[in-house]
């Protein structure tokens, strides 16, 4: 029975594994499609994007096998540590020297020579601190005092993430929280307080920027400014239709010859609409459902509330993170800034997203009773160390 149960996990990691595979895979070629004329134009070099995706994904393999072998429980006893470090690297996209912009947002920082965007690393940061959270104090869940630390520490980075600025981050963050304190066991008076205030500050931060209330109405009608904020959600439309039912055939994009801004990273599913039509889109979108849908079981078999509630965070923001990004392209809400995870262009996106995934890996791993973490490996090495050094 044992053999039979560690069998099935090993299945189980290989299916997911394969699924985040045939994902970066998918979406190197999509880059490399979306961007080789824009990275010629504008670097001199159209392997200019593919390569940093490249990095992206290769330090995104390394994360995930690291956090596949290392007990998760280690990342709830450091997690305030890791909020600590989270919030510092939110503050240091505001330093002259360290922080980067780019069309008049603040949202990378410059390390050692690499970019990295920290917004990526808070989702999964407060995804962690919740779970961990809520796990030790689920007792205290049903009480507004129980609640305030989960609330303030994602208010701080809600607050961070909305200065650079960053809106679609900042409700993707907000939308994770309120998920995570419901499933966490949040009362549903809590839920409607916190819910409907959250509701009514979005049009007041829309109103609060005119670049936001400009997108606003190219979204309700882009060609009153088609050269101006409804430009790309016309170029966007433009692109997906021409892919029709097959699309026009890989890398044979013609928005991607800088019609279409961003095309390689908010706005890739348009090419790939573009390029391999409704039927390639539709296949993706299954294979992004079906990796959501095996991160729910693994939530639901996890042997702990610690190990459901960091599983379906993970979950939750890819779902919701391809959900807001197909919104978006297909103009079902207003223009936002938002990765498709695994896929769009982004060195931290691809890594922290695969690092995630090693962590679901690992509490896959314990729920099937696999006993091969990293840590309790070294420890048992140092153990007949020590009893060798004795006899």
């Amino acid at each position: 029975m044992v053999a039979l149960r560690k069998s099935k996990c090993r299945n189980d990691i290989v299916v997911l594994s394969l699924l985040v595979a045939l994902l970066v895979l998918f979406g190197c070629i999509m880059v490399y499609s979306a961007s080789f004329y824009s990275a010629n134009y504008h670097y001199g070099n159209k392997y200019f994007f593919l390569f940093k995706q490249l990095l992206g994904v290769g330090l995104g393999i390394f994360a995930m096998v690291v956090f596949s072998f290392i007990d998760y429980h280690i990342l709830n006893k450091y997690k305030w540590y890791l909020v600590l470090a989270t919030l510092i690297l939110l503050v240091l996209v505001f330093i002259p020297g360290l922080g980067m912009e780019s069309y008049g947002a603040k949202r990378w920082v410059s390390l050692f020579g690499i970019s990295v965007q920290p917004s990526e690393i808070a989702k999964f940061a407060l995804v962690i601190f919740i779970a961990g959270y809520m796990s030790e104090h689920h007792d205290k869940v049903k009480t507004f005092r129980g609640l305030l630390p989960v609330l303030i520490v994602g208010g701080i980075m809600c607050i961070l993430i909305m200065l650079e600025p960053s809106m679609s981050v900042t409700m993707c963050i907000a939308f994770v929280t309120l998920f995570m304190l419901i499933i966490g066991g949040m009362s549903k008076k809590h839920t409607l307080m916190f819910s409907i205030p959250a509701g009514a500050v979005v049009p007041l931060l829309i109103l609060a920027e005119p670049y936001r209330l400009k997108r606003l109405l190219a979204f309700i009608d882009p060609w009153a400014s088609p050269q101006g904020e409804g430009f790309q959600l016309i170029q966007s439309l433009y692109s997906l239709g021409d892919g029709g039912w097959f699309g026009v055939g890989l890398f044979n994009s013609r928005q991607k010859y800088l019609f279409l801004p961003f095309a390689e990273s908010d706005f890739i599913l348009s090419i790939i609409g573009e390029e391999l039509g409704f039927v390639g889109t539709t296949m993706l979108m299954l294979v992004f459902f079906f990796l959501v849908y095996r991160l729910i079981k693994i939530a639901l078999g996890a042997k702990d509330r610690f190990g459901t509630m960091l599983v379906s965070g993970v979950a939750f923001i890819i779902a919701v993170q391809t959900l807001l990004n197909i919104a978006v392209v297909t103009g079902s809400i207003p223009p936002t800034g938002l990765p498709l995870p695994f896929i769009s262009s982004g060195g931290t996106s691809v890594t922290v997203f695969m690092a995630g995934i090693g962590i679901c890996i690992n509490v896959l791993r314990q729920s099937k009773g696999e006993d091969v973490q990293i840590i309790k490996l070294f420890k048992q090495k140092k153990v007949i160390k020590n009893k060798l050094k004795q006899d």
